[in-house]
């Protein structure tokens, strides 16, 4: 039982006891004033009247002590996993607890922080304020943080009524190597040079070197090395090498004594556009086709067409007046020797020797091809002759040579086994107008005219006439790549005869797949990234694919098996542990993928520091203590003394209890008072009237 305090339970309300204790200080005034010699007997008889009305009570409590509170947050963030911080932490907490333990009436409750999903970084301050909120303030003693310092969340700080102490891990003589990419475009022109801003930075107690080695490597392909000043930015030009994603990746090598590896990597993405597709059309004589070609290439904006037909050889004697030709000379010379190398594309569409062009024009043609240019030849009835173009220096990089017989019978196209799975025909098919039939006929119009060639043994035949018969031949050739449509008659998908075709797809990807644009390559491994999910894809030409080995930012290793969506195209969904560059491989081809940033935010910033803690935890009379530099001992202080000593942190005890049993005892019986104040009046009575 404890005695704690007078409470009082009016008999009368509270307006009306005013009321009496102002007539009471009037008339013992009234008294005092006329001199009566027991006024101030009459004043106590008052009071106790008024206390009568007051009905006063002892209040006693039985209270049960509460245990005082200390919270510890462990800091369990990427950052934390470097070195021999998690040795540190475990330590510390178990240093911790064992203090906490030796002391009577004071528990730990001990919260432990992970990586904040996605990016956020270490969100300690958070993960305290939410523990605070759940604790009874009057019972917290004090708060410890077992942390690298290395926290993001600092305006998360709550405000704490007893003490705030960190135990720093990290050492002081740790330092970290790091690889930053500034200013890099979403995207940028083919061709014209970008500039990029890397710096490879030491933090830390780095050994102070002047230079580092850096490679860059595109599309995972063979790193460039280079050799780079330390803490410095440099300018780098870059051209991209093809249109669509390029992956870049910068990396600097782990040097001897660093804190870790993660941020020594970091890959960007940069979509590469073309600003104009540069093509030749070179038409022999006209036919109905040709303005098929010359609709299909203008319509797209950002082709620029340059377009030659040719309708008048040399040779050609009809007694036509000069005076009515057109006198605009065909510019063989700057076409083919001086500007070739400027376009994207030639097609030679129906086109014939006729004498125009030479042989030396259209060895240029094929010396172009073979350091990495394009040409698509779409054959008629001249392809069969002795004019054809193939029996020029250009057949030797067509992928099909004439055997001098036209089929003239109507036929469905289709794709060939291999057709099915090459990105330039893959998934035709469900473009057709029509339902495939039952034996596979797809549904689209005739053609009704093909040049039966003889593939080249390094073509590849994605499409078929009659009897199987090759139709469109692609060929790779040196650097470049070139495609052979034996028709001229591909101009009725357009026209929508019989239902027409999807001939603009075609054409497009047949294009795209020339000009080398990754999307369309047949030997393809990316990745999707939607989060921390990938949906890793492998396009090829072979029946099966090998696992994929996935190599995550901490080094651990992941195979997985792919699975066949479609022909030609296996993918797999897997969910990525955490953020960060991941490194993917077959064996066969290899890529890299950047979930998030390739460097986290946990690893911007890897030494150890208290620079970020200190303006939370010094209002609080509390301290950072580095592990490295000894283990503090845990004492009481008094609530706004200093909490951080030499060997020592304090936490202010709170003498918390619960009130477990009320007793309330009257003080005096109400007859006790009235008597009182009756004896008072006979007393002060006695004494006027004897005077």
């Amino acid at each position: 039982m404890t005695f704690d305090q007078i409470v009082f339970d009016p008999l009368l309300p509270w307006p009306a006891i005013w009321i009496a204790v102002i007539l009471f200080d009037v008339a013992v005034i009234l008294a005092a004033f006329r001199r009566l010699s027991g006024w101030w007997l009459r004043g106590l008889a008052g009071i106790a009247l008024l206390l009568a009305l007051l009905n006063p009570s002892l209040q006693d409590e039985e209270r049960e002590p509460l245990t005082d509170i200390v919270v510890a947050v462990v800091d369990e963030s990427a950052s934390q996993r470097v070195s021999d911080r998690a040795e540190q932490s475990a330590q510390a907490l178990a240093h911790l607890e064992a203090e906490v333990a030796g002391r009577e009436n004071t528990e730990l409750r001990v919260v432990r922080v992970g990586d904040d999903e996605g990016d956020g970084g270490s969100l300690v301050l958070g993960a305290l304020a939410e523990a605070l909120a759940e604790e009874p303030q009057g019972r917290l003693a004090g708060a410890v943080l077992i942390t690298d310092g290395r926290v993001h969340d600092p305006e998360a700080a709550p405000s704490l009524p007893a003490p705030l102490h960190t135990l720093l891990t990290g050492r002081e003589a740790d330092w970290d190597r790091r690889v930053v990419v500034r200013n890099a475009p979403a995207f940028g022109i083919l061709d014209e040079e970008l500039t990029l801003t890397v710096r490879v930075e030491d933090q830390g107690a780095a050994p102070g070197a002047a230079t580092a080695p850096l490679t860059i490597a595109v599309d995972g392909g063979a790193p460039m090395r280079f050799d780079v000043p330390v803490n410095e930015d440099m300018e780098l030009p870059f051209v991209l090498p093809h249109g669509g994603m390029n992956i870049l990746q910068f990396e600097t090598p782990a040097a001897e004594g660093e804190l870790t590896d993660r941020n020594n990597a970091a890959v960007i993405q940069i979509n590469g556009v073309r600003d104009r597709l540069r093509v030749l059309l070179v038409s022999g004589e006209p036919h109905p086709g040709e303005r098929t070609w010359r609709n299909l290439l203008k319509s797209d904006a950002s082709v620029d067409l340059v377009h030659f037909t040719i309708l008048r050889p040399p040779e050609k004697q009809d007694g036509v007046p000069v005076e009515e030709l057109s006198l605009i000379a065909f510019p063989t010379y700057e076409l083919f020797v001086e500007k070739l190398q400027d376009f994207d594309l030639v097609i030679f569409d129906r086109y014939r020797r006729q004498g125009i062009l030479p042989n030396e024009y259209l060895l240029n043609v094929a010396n172009y091809v073979e350091n990495g240019g394009a040409v698509l030849v779409a054959g008629g009835p001249e392809y069969a002759s002795a004019e054809s173009v193939h029996r020029s220096p250009l057949g030797e990089v067509l992928p099909g040579a004439p055997t001098a017989r036209v089929v003239e019978d109507g036929f469905v196209p289709r794709l060939s086994e291999l057709g099915q799975r090459h990105p330039v025909t893959e998934g035709l098919e469900d473009l057709a107008p029509q339902p495939t039939a039952e034996d596979g006929t797809p549904g689209w119009g005739r053609w009704f005219r093909l040049i039966d060639v003889t593939p080249s043994p390094e073509a590849t035949g994605v499409m078929e006439g009659p009897e199987g018969r090759p139709l469109l031949l692609l060929q790779r050739v040196g650097e470049g790549r070139a495609a052979l449509l034996a028709t001229d008659h591909s101009w009725l998908w357009d026209r929508g005869f019989e239902g027409g075709g999807p001939q603009l797809e075609l054409l497009r990807r047949l294009a795209h797949w020339l000009m080398k644009e990754p999307e369309l390559e047949e030997e393809a491994l990316w990745v999707e990234p939607a989060g921390q999910t990938m949906r890793i894809i492998r396009r090829t030409l072979g029946e099966e694919v090998p696992p994929v080995t996935i190599t995550a930012p901490d080094g651990t290793e992941t195979v997985v098996e792919l699975e066949e969506v479609s022909p030609g195209r296996w993918e797999i969904l897997w969910e990525a542990p955490e953020i960060g560059l991941y490194r993917l491989t077959d064996g066969v081809e290899e890529t890299v993928i950047a979930l998030g940033p390739a460097a986290p935010r946990e690893f911007e910033q890897t030494i150890a520091t208290a620079e970020v803690l200190a303006p939370v935890v010094e209002p609080t009379n509390g301290g950072v203590v580095r592990i490295e530099e000894g283990l503090p001992a845990l004492r009481d202080v008094r609530e706004g003394r200093p909490a951080v000593g030499r060997g020592w942190i304090g936490i202010t005890p709170r003498e918390a209890y619960a009130t477990a049993d009320i007793t309330v005892t009257p003080l005096l019986p109400s007859w006790a008072f009235l008597l009182l104040s009756a004896l008072l009046v006979l007393g002060a009575w006695l004494r006027e009237g004897r005077r």
